[in-house]
């Protein structure tokens, strides 16, 4: 007989082994990445940079899926064998070494060095060879469990979440009222008239059938499984165009870990209001102030500026650049005059005007207006906190003030009209009012008291 081809084994193994394919060009470990890079908050283009593929190629993943992963991401235990191990395992048997040398180099029992090779082989080239690639993807198949979904196997309870969903709005008569609209595979635009239907959410759908179906365990299905036949492709049951019968109207499911991570990118965790000095809460010291912006018609702001302790209120004028009403450069400054640049600039030269112990922080909300926190601190000595996403009462003293301030700028109005002379007296206005929180003295006299305090 002659040697064995490459000295692999012999090709008549073949019909005891046979082939069950080989790993698409797509599962050798990218998708993967990509998915739990999309589940750790990534974007679809950062994602699929992590992942070594196009963004093209990332998008079309995410859109097929639905936004969701139809991949285990949960990494194994150690009771299986990982990729690594299996790299080395191959790197060894290429060497040639045996089966308790390559278990007691690997750190694993000689049986389970010996199934890996049986089981996870390659053999679809007619030899019995180990890559660790395809003895990963082996292994992994093996671990599947599929089942048909629910839906798809239940006509009787697919009929009763599609009529939940889709089911038609209509009067006493019969007759079907509302706007009819076709499902493009986008979100409905804004300000545009979308499909009526009855739209139960799947959560009001999975707990309505445990009151319609108390004895019928046939139609017991949770909310998420619903979900998952509405987003993922070719999962059964349910279509696509379902989707635009959800209150949101989103034809992908977005990750819950992007939409913790939805806040402003400069808004860093040290800079929460968790992390702000428990003796600011007391009001005991002077020097910590709370702001925020008022909005009136065309974008029209003011800024506000209120002292925690004495309650003393300045007042920000942001007037509209010269270009306002034009179309805006991309990356060019917000025309309406209460950008980042243009806050931080009003907020220095109003704050620059006090003595270094009167500027301690400031509390401001989650707003654009204040991307450059970092450099109103090099200018002013100020550190900048924010509150928490949708949580005014986190600055109670500034959002009392501008209840107040709204006496003389009303909604609706036009806030641009007013000059620095008009809101530097309302302001003193407001400082000079009597507060009962303050034994009925004014902020101008306790801030005169500070200051007095100081020289």
């Amino acid at each position: 007989m002659g040697v064995p081809k490459h000295g692999r084994c012999r090709r008549g193994i073949r019909p005891y082994v046979g082939s069950v394919g080989r790993p698409n060009a797509g599962l050798k470990g990218e998708r993967q990445c990509f998915w739990s890079a999309i589940a750790r908050g990534m974007s679809t283009e950062t994602a699929a940079a992590f992942a070594s593929v196009s963004a093209a190629v990332g998008a079309r993943w995410f859109r097929q899926g639905g936004g969701m992963s139809k991949l285990n991401l949960t990494e194994p235990s150690d009771r299986y064998l990982s990729l690594s191990e299996r790299e080395e395992i191959a790197l060894l048997r290429v060497q040639n070494l045996g089966v308790r040398e390559i278990a007691r180099r690997v750190g694993r029992h000689p049986a389970t060095i010996s199934r890996e090779l049986k089981r996870n082989a390659a053999t679809r080239g007619g030899y019995v060879e180990y890559r660790a690639t395809t003895a990963h993807w082996h292994a992994q198949r093996r671990a599947q469990r599929p089942k048909v979904a629910k839906l798809a196997a239940n006509p009787i309870l697919r009929q009763y979440v599609q009529a939940r969903l889709a089911g038609l709005i209509t009067t006493e008569s019969g007759k079907r009222v509302g706007p009819i609209k076709q499902w493009s595979g986008r979100r409905h635009g804004q300000r545009q008239d979308r499909n009526w239907a009855v739209s139960w959410s799947p959560q009001q759908i999975s707990q309505r059938s445990r009151i319609d179906f108390p004895q019928d365990d046939s139609m017991r299905i949770s909310h998420e499984a619903i979900y998952q036949a509405l987003y993922i492709q070719n999962r059964g049951a349910l279509n696509r165009d379902l989707c635009m019968c959800l209150r949101s109207g989103r034809p992908l499911r977005v990750p819950r870990a992007r939409i913790q991570r939805r806040g402003k990118s400069f808004v860093t965790d040290d800079s929460l209001i968790g992390h702000r000095p428990s003796n600011i809460e007391d009001r005991l010291e002077v020097g910590h102030w709370e702001g925020d912006l008022i909005l009136g018609v065309d974008s029209s702001a003011i800024g506000t500026l209120v002292e925690r302790s004495t309650r003393y209120t300045m007042l920000l004028h942001l007037p509209r650049m010269p270009d306002h009403g034009e179309a805006r450069h991309k990356h060019g400054p917000a025309l309406a005059g209460h950008g980042a640049q243009a806050v931080r600039n009003a907020i220095t030269a109003a704050m620059t005007r006090l003595p270094e112990s009167m500027r301690r922080s400031l509390t401001w909300d989650q707003g654009a207006e204040m991307a450059q926190h970092i450099q109103l601190t090099r200018d002013t000595g100020m550190r900048v906190f924010f509150c928490d996403p949708r949580s005014p009462w986190q600055r109670g003293t500034n959002e009392n003030t501008n209840g107040l301030l709204r006496q003389y700028f009303p909604k609706g109005t036009d806030l641009s009209r007013h000059g620095q002379q008009t809101l530097a007296a309302v302001a003193d206005t407001l400082n000079n009012r009597p507060r009962k929180v303050l034994g009925w003295r004014t902020p101008a006299e306790e801030m005169n008291v500070q200051l007095s305090s100081r020289y």
